[in-house]
């Protein structure tokens, strides 16, 4: 399978919390591909601290929720033991890893939903989607990453 993710940070050293997240998942997979850097405004919640995104697509045999587990694992591992605060809304963070598409599987379970549902809304997911799968369509929509982006 070829699974989309996406790596941001906000606090720290941004950069080299991304470079450590594509390091730990990137030890467990086959081939990897990562895209060029976007920097964005935070969303979904109010802070001075700008984000900076990466998407990295990754080929692996682990099944969803077991790579969603180690995920939280590597999270978790560089120092992110939350993205939310206690009323649930989201917080600064070291890294967060979110799982963006997986070839052209539709999930939708209480832990895991793929396509990500903000994949549409998000601008820092969808210009590394572009460059890392500019053909990967939408499985529900049909729409390619340009063509969401476009409707921003």
């Amino acid at each position: 399978m070829i699974y989309y993710l996406n790596i941001g940070s906000n606090i720290g050293n941004r950069r080299d919390n991304l470079y450590r997240a594509v390091v730990a998942l990137a030890a467990d997979a086959g081939e990897c591909s990562v895209s060029s850097i976007v920097e964005s405004e935070p969303w979904g919640f109010e802070s001075e601290n700008r984000f900076m995104n990466l998407g990295m697509s990754l080929v692996s045999d682990v099944e969803p929720h077991e790579m969603l587990d180690r995920i939280h694992d590597i999270e978790r591992g560089l120092g992110s033991a939350t993205h939310r605060d206690e009323h649930g809304g989201y917080i600064d963070r070291l890294v967060d890893i979110d799982i963006v598409a997986i070839d052209d599987l539709v999930i939708d379970t209480p832990t895991l939903q793929v396509p990500h549902p903000h994949l549409p809304e998000r601008d820092f997911f969808l210009r590394p989607m572009m460059q890392l799968a500019p053909d990967w369509r939408h499985p529900v929509t049909g729409l390619t990453a340009a063509e969401m982006l476009e409707n921003l």
